[in-house]
């Protein structure tokens, strides 16, 4: 059984008495903006991709033909050994998708414009602290501990396309941690964590992130770092340089959303507390130097409501 089917056999097949069963894999936005004539839509990216399936393809024994947009990622591929599991005899993958179907000079049905996909504006993007968050986690040779800290507010300046200057600032005032499930152990922790063992807070109740720009990664997938942010850390009065991988993903509103995962040497910052590196002796009071760190950013553009 061939695993996929030429444009050229296809139209051929489909002009023909015993035409296949042709599904457009895609999600429905997509579909509605342009298809295959004739074909039926069910998205292999739901979970009910099955239940649909079922509706549209009720013969096993008829021949389906699944395609994407382009057939060079997994997305057909995978719709047929789902289908394949499910029962059904003769599944093929489109060879070149839409893009071949019409590379090969046959018509697509074209319903409305597809939406375009959003942009990063130029302009003043102020933080929105509601929806942002540092989450960290720390750990030990028993255990590991993690929480948030959250934002007091920030602000980007992009212009140009290019991000110029930006700050945010962390309320360390505002630490938590979210594992431990006894109240009274958790706030032990909690104020260990702003005592001057770690953070300070009393000294030091805030934290920054100051911003000088960015570097895209070209050709980066989506969902992985498409940007490089450059910038200095400010924990304890001591600021150092840090660069930081992060997936910026302008939204339909506007807005932009980031998220970023790296990690820290604490003791870099003064937080030294524990360290063996710098302490002997520490039997159970000694922690990892390392603290992981990642961030959850919306940023909205200047007069959009947003207050710090």
């Amino acid at each position: 059984m061939n695993a996929t089917i030429t444009c050229q056999e296809l139209h051929q097949r489909l002009a023909g008495g015993e035409p296949p069963l042709v599904i457009d894999i895609l999600p429905p936005e997509v579909y509605a903006a342009r298809h295959i004539p004739g074909s039926g839509n069910a998205c292999v990216y739901e979970v009910v991709f099955r239940q649909v399936i079922a509706g549209l393809a009720p013969d096993p024994d008829r021949l389906v033909v699944v395609y994407d947009e382009t057939g060079t990622t997994g997305a057909a591929a995978t719709a047929r050994e789902k289908l394949l599991a499910a029962g059904y005899r003769d599944v093929r993958v489109l060879d070149g998708g839409l893009a071949g179907w019409t590379a090969a000079g046959y018509l697509l049905e074209r319903g409305a414009a597809p939406v375009p996909e959003p942009v990063i504006n130029d302009g003043v993007y102020r933080l929105d602290p509601a929806v942002s968050v540092l989450e960290w986690t720390g750990r030990n040779i028993n255990n590991r501990h993690y929480g948030r800290i959250p934002f007091h507010g920030g602000e980007l300046v992009i212009a140009g396309g290019e991000l110029r200057r930006g700050e945010f600032v962390l309320d360390m005032t505002g630490i938590s941690d979210l594992d431990l499930q006894v109240e009274t152990y958790r706030q032990m922790l909690v104020n260990h964590l702003k005592s001057d063992d770690f953070f300070d807070v009393a000294r030091y109740p805030e934290a920054t992130i100051a911003i000088d720009g960015w570097q895209p990664l070209p050709g980066a997938a989506p969902g992985t770092p498409d940007h490089v942010i450059s910038g200095a850390l400010t924990i304890k009065g001591v600021s150092r340089p840090v660069s930081i991988p992060a997936v910026v993903m302008p939204q339909e509103d506007g807005s932009l959303k980031a998220q970023a995962v790296f990690d820290l040497d604490r003791t870099g910052w003064n937080v030294t507390y524990g360290s063996g590196r710098l302490f002997e002796k520490l039997g159970m009071h000694l922690v990892h130097d390392r603290i992981d760190i990642e961030l959850f950013l919306v940023v909205r553009p200047e007069g959009s409501g947003v207050r710090d």
